[in-house]
C-alpha cells in the first residue's frame, strides 16, 4: 500500500483553473495503486457526486471535500476587499481545504458550500470561522497552499497572527485540523516548511503535505497555463504562455515515490495522509428518492397520499373512460400498483397539481409527450391529454419496475406565463425547496480551437478554416483526435510544422471536453422535501440566480424530483390565436377536441406549410411532408418519429410504401399485426416492445430494458440480450436465423 495519498486535488469543475477530468483524477489513483483520493475544488461541489461513484466503481475511497474560502478578517457577510500580491482586488479571504468524515461531514460541507454562495459571495463563495463552527461536525480541515489560512501568514513572516489563526482552528475542529506543507519548488513554500514543523509542534498539531493538483502529466503545464488565459485574452491582450501563471510546472498528480521523496524529511506529514483516509469513510445513501411533501386538502376525506393519489386516479379515470371494460380496469390496477411500489405517488401529485393550477391560471399547457403519455394513470390525473389506449402507448415505457429510475414527464408550457407556474411552486412548497439547475458549458473540439486559439493569438480566420473542417453528428460535434485523423481537410494541421498551429492542437487535445463555465439550465427545475442544500448545495453569483450545484443527471442520482417546465413559443401562439379568434369571431375552440381527420388541414401538412408547427417547422421536415403527402394523425405522428437519427433513413421507404409504390413485407408472420399501420417499418419504440413479446415471450418490462440498452448503445448489456431474444424466440417457435435477423432489425432501428 502506498505511503502517500492525494488529498488536494482541483478537477474541471473549478472553472478554468482545473485541468483535470474526474475519470483521470480516479484512473490516476487506480494506476498509482492509492486506496483513495480526494476531490477538493475551489468553492465548489460541482463533481461530488460524479466523483463518489466513479470513485466507489474503481474502488477507489472517495474523500469528498472542497477548498474553501475562509473570510479571516470581519465576516463573510461584510463586502470589503484587500490587495494581492498581483496588485489586484478580491473579498478578504484565504484558503483551507475541508473534508468529509462521515455523511454529517458532507451535510454540512453542503451547507458551509452553499452558505459561501448565498451569503458570502463577494469575488468568491466566502465563508467564514463562525459558519464554519456552526457546521463543524463530521469535518477535517487543512491549512491549505500558500495562501491558506495559516500558511500565508507564515510565508509573510507574519508568525503571530499564524499561530493566532492555527489556534482558532484547532479550537473549531480539534485533532482534525492539520498543517498542510507543500513543494512544488516555489520559494514562499519553503519558507512554510521551515516554520510549520515548529508551529505544529507547540500547537499540539499534525502536519500533512499534499501536491496542489491541477493537470495529469507535468507536460500539460502550458495547456492549463493556456486555460488559465482564457477569460481575459483578445486580440490585444496575447500572453506569454510560456510564462507560468502559477510559477511552477509540478502541480500534476505525482506518484507517490515522487511524494516520498519530496517529503522524506517529514515522515510525519507523509503519514498524516493515510490517517486522513481512515478517518474518513463516507457512504452516501443514493438509493432512496426524497419526494416533496405533497399537502393532502383537508377536504379530501383520505388520510395517506396513497389513498388520495388512488382517489384521484379513479375518479378521473371514470371521467375519461366512462364504460370501460375489464382489461382496461386491469391496467389502471396495474399503473396503481407500479407507481405505489417505486415510491411515486407524491411525484404524481405534485405534476397532477401544478398542471391543473397552471390551466386554472390561463396558461396553456401541452397535452403531453414522452414516454409520460403511455400511462393511464397520467390521462385520469389530467397531467396528459392524450389517450394511451386510443394510440396503443405502453405503460412499461414510461414506468418499469425491473428498471428503478425516477419518472420523467417534460411539461409544455406558454412561454410568456411559464414563470407563473414555477411561482406557483415555490409558493405552495416554499421558497428554499424549489431551485433551478445549473449545467455546464464544455469544451468541444470547435470551441476549444477557438478560445485556445484566442489566447495564443492565431488569427480568427485560420481557426475557423479548421473548425469549419469539423462536422457536427447527432447533435455532437466530432471529436477533435478523430477529426484530425479522419479528415483529408485538416491534413495541413495535422503535418503543420508552425510551432503556434502545434501548441494549439496539443493543448485543445489535453483542454477538450472540460467544463468552461456554469449556466441555467434552460427548463430544469428541483423540488426537495426541505430546504434544497439538506441535499445538494447550492450556487449563485451576482449575476445569476439561485441554482443547485448538481446538474440533472446528479441530482436524480442524489434522489431529487426535477421536472422540466418547458417555454414553447408554439404554445403561445395558439394562446393568442385562440383569443383573437375569440375576440374577432365570438368562438371558443378547444384544442383538446379538434377534429383528427380534416383533409383541408392534411393539405396544408402536405404543401409543407407548417413553418409554425411544433416539430414541423424544419425545411428538412417540410421537404418529407411535400412527398408524404399525409391522409391521417397516423402519418403525422409516424414522421415526426421518423425525423430523428437513426430512422431517418427509414423515411424513403415509409413515404413508399404508403403510395403503393414499394411492396409492403413483414419479416415474421407475428410482426404483421404490430408494424401494419406504419407499412412494415419499425417507427415507435412501443412497436419494438411489442415484437420483443409477441417474438421472443419478454415481459414488456424485460423489453422495456432491451429497449433501453439500445438506446444508450450499451454493447455488453445488448449482446446478453440478443442471446435471450434469440432463445426466447426458438422457443416460441422461430428458426434461429430468423431470430437473429430480427434483432438486428430492431438494433438498426
Amino acid at each position: 500500500m502506498p505511503e502517500y495519498v492525494h488529498l488536494h486535488n482541483h478537477t474541471h469543475y473549478s472553472l478554468l483553473d482545473g485541468a483535470l477530468k474526474i475519470d483521470e483524477l480516479v484512473n490516476a489513483a487506480v494506476e498509482h495503486k492509492m486506496p483513495a483520493v480526494g476531490l477538493t475544488d475551489h468553492g465548489v461541489m460541482f463533481g461530488a457526486i460524479e466523483f463518489y461513484k466513479k470513485a466507489k466503481k474503481a474502488g477507489v475511497k472517495p474523500i469528498v471535500g472542497m477548498e474553501a474560502y475562509i473570510v479571516t478578517k470581519g465576516s463573510r457577510l461584510e463586502k470589503t476587499t484587500q490587495a494581492t500580491e498581483g496588485g489586484g482586488k478580491r473579498g478578504a479571504y484565504h484558503h483551507m481545504i475541508l473534508l468529509a468524515k462521515n455523511l454529517q461531514g458532507y451535510k454540512n460541507l453542503l451547507k458551509l458550500c452553499t452558505v459561501g454562495h448565498t451569503e458570502g459571495f463577494y469575488y468568491k463563495p466566502r465563508i467564514d470561522a463562525v459558519v464554519l463552527r456552526q457546521y463543524r461536525e463530521g469535518l477535517i480541515g487543512t491549512s491549505a497552499c500558500a495562501g491558506g489560512v495559516v500558511n500565508a501568514h507564515l510565508a509573510k513572516s507574519e508568525d503571530a497572527e499564524a499561530y493566532e489563526a492555527a489556534e482558532l482552528y484547532k479550537d473549531i475542529l480539534g485533532d482534525d485540523f492539520y498543517i498542510e506543507i507543500q513543494n512544488h519548488g516555489i520559494p514562499r513554500e519553503a519558507t512554510i516548511r521551515d516554520k510549520a514543523p515548529k508551529l505544529a509542534k507547540a500547537l499540539g498539531l499534525k502536519l500533512i503535505c499534499s501536491n496542489d493538483t491541477h493537470y495529469l502529466k507535468r507536460e500539460h503545464s502550458i495547456a492549463h497555463n493556456i486555460m488559465l488565459h482564457i477569460p481575459d485574452a483578445s486580440s490585444t491582450n496575447i500572453p506569454d504562455i510560456t510564462q507560468l501563471r502559477y510559477q511552477t510546472d509540478q502541480v500534476y498528480f505525482k506518484s507517490p515515490k515522487e511524494m516520498i521523496d519530496l517529503f522524506r524529511d517529514y515522515p510525519e506529514a507523509l503519514n498524516s495522509t493515510m490517517e486522513v483516509v481512515e478517518k474518513c469513510n463516507l457512504e452516501l445513501d443514493l438509493k432512496t428518492n426524497h419526494m416533496p411533501k405533497f399537502p393532502i386538502p383537508a377536504n379530501a376525506g383520505v388520510d395517506t397520499l396513497e389513498e388520495y393519489f388512488e382517489k384521484l386516479a379513479r375518479d378521473g379515470f371514470k371521467r375519461r373512460y366512462p364504460e370501460p371494460d375489464e382489461e382496461l380496469r386491469r391496467r389502471l390496477e396495474h399503473e396503481i400498483s407500479v407507481i405505489r411500489k417505486m415510491g411515486y405517488v407524491g411525484y404524481f401529485l405534485v405534476v397532477q397539481d401544478f398542471i391543473a393550477a397552471a390551466r386554472s391560471m390561463g396558461v396553456a399547457v401541452g397535452p403531453g409527450r414522452g414516454s409520460a403519455a403511455g400511462s393511464i394513470v397520467s390521462y385520469a390525473l389530467g397531467i396528459t391529454n392524450v389517450d394511451p389506449v386510443k394510440y396503443d402507448l405502453l405503460f412499461e415505457r414510461f414506468l418499469n419496475p425491473d428498471r428503478v429510475s425516477m419518472p420523467d414527464i417534460d411539461v409544455d408550457f406558454s412561454d410568456t406565463k411559464r414563470e407563473k407556474v414555477i411561482q406557483y411552486v415555490r409558493e405552495k412548497y416554499g421558497a428554499e425547496s424549489v431551485s433551478q439547475i445549473i449545467t455546464f458549458g464544455t469544451l468541444s473540439s470547435r470551441a476549444v480551437l477557438k478560445d485556445v486559439g484566442r489566447v495564443l493569438g492565431i488569427p480568427l480566420s485560420t481557426i475557423d478554416s479548421i473548425t469549419k473542417e469539423i462536422p457536427v453528428e447527432l447533435g455532437k460535434v466530432r471529436p477533435l483526435a478523430d477529426a484530425l485523423e479522419t479528415l483529408p481537410g485538416l491534413k495541413w494541421v495535422r503535418e503543420s510544422k508552425d510551432e503556434k498551429i502545434k501548441t494549439l492542437i496539443e493543448a485543445s487535445l489535453v483542454l477538450e471536453g472540460m467544463n468552461r463555465g456554469a449556466g441555467m439550465h434552460a427548463a430544469g427545475v428541483v423540488i426537495a422535501p426541505g430546504n434544497i442544500s439538506d441535499y445538494v448545495p447550492l450556487y449563485k453569483t451576482p449575476q445569476t440566480e439561485v441554482m443547485t450545484q448538481f446538474n440533472m443527471k446528479d441530482l436524480e442520482t442524489a434522489g431529487l424530483l426535477k421536472i422540466d417546465f418547458l417555454g414553447l413559443r408554439t404554445l403561445s401562439v395558439l394562446e393568442n390565436t385562440l383569443a383573437m379568434i375569440k375576440v374577432n369571431h365570438g368562438v371558443e375552440i378547444d384544442l383538446d377536441k379538434i377534429p383528427e381527420n380534416d383533409a383541408r388541414t392534411f393539405e396544408l401538412f402536405g404543401k409543407g406549410n407548417t413553418i409554425a408547427v411544433f416539430q414541423f417547422e424544419s425545411a428538412g421536415m417540410q421537404d418529407w411532408l411535400r412527398r408524404l403527402k399525409p391522409t391521417s394523425i397516423s402519418d403525422l405522428v409516424a414522421m415526426n418519429a421518423l425525423y430523428r437519427p437513426g430512422p431517418m433513413e427509414m423515411i424513403g421507404d415509409f413515404i413508399e410504401r404508403k403510395h403503393g409504390r414499394q411492396q409492403i413485407s413483414y419479416i415474421h408472420p407475428r410482426m404483421e399485426s404490430i408494424l401494419r399501420e406504419t407499412y412494415g417499418v419499425i417507427v415507435y419504440q412501443e412497436q419494438v416492445m411489442k415484437i420483443a413479446t409477441e417474438v421472443a415471450g419478454f415481459t414488456l418490462a424485460k423489453a422495456d430494458l432491451m429497449r433501453r440498452a439500445m438506446g444508450k448503445k450499451n454493447k455488453e448489456e445488448m449482446a446478453k440480450l440478443k442471446v435471450e431474444f434469440i432463445e426466447g424466440a426458438v422457443a416460441q417457435g422461430t428458426l434461429k436465423k430468423l431470430a437473429g435477423d430480427i434483432f438486428d432489425l430492431i438494433e438498426k432501428f
